[in-house]
């Protein structure tokens, strides 16, 4: 009798429906949201709460898209074009074959994200920001948790999809 190989591990990431999908961006929301509902309930508008010496809380509005670019364009076509997006990396999910957990944290991240900022979009008209990066009185950045996630999830997908495949992923 001889023993037959082991079934090649598979490297398909978990899709949008599983659980870890879904796990990922209902955390990422969540987290976001009640970030938000927090910074709208304690920090005061162009009031700077120092948090590290290149970061501050300071609440600010965004009627634009990430780092307030196309700030002023119509907001019902700015959100129009998030939830395409959005709708888009959903689908790029649900048909890729590799990348395993690594690129499932990076889309349910990217997704998560991106619904945070729908909500706020809807609910406020706009995208309440709150932590500002700094290096003494240059701003750099001011931002959320859900750009955050919008920020590690391309990395992750690099990383997932570009670098040698690992095993045990």
């Amino acid at each position: 009798m001889t023993d037959a190989p082991a079934p090649a591990r598979s490297i398909v990431p978990p899709g949008p429906a599983s659980r870890f999908g879904i796990t990922v961006m209902a955390g990422t929301l969540i987290v976001d949201q009640v970030s938000k509902s927090i910074a709208v309930a304690t920090i005061k508008e162009s009031v700077p709460r120092a948090i590290l010496p290149i970061l501050d809380l300071y609440y600010t509005e965004n009627p634009g898209i990430a780092f307030s670019f196309l700030r002023g364009s119509n907001p019902t076509l700015l959100l129009i074009a998030v939830i395409a997006v959005a709708i888009a990396i959903l689908v790029f999910w649900a048909r890729s074959k590799e990348g395993g957990k690594l690129a499932a944290l990076g889309f349910g991240f990217i997704v998560g994200g991106a619904i945070g900022n729908i909500v706020d979009r809807l609910v406020y008209g706009h995208v309440i920001d709150f932590l500002h990066l700094h290096i003494g009185a240059r701003t750099l950045f001011v931002f959320n948790l859900a750009d955050v996630a919008l920020t590690l999830g391309p990395i992750l997908l690099v990383a997932a999809f570009l670098l040698p495949q690992r095993r045990g992923t």
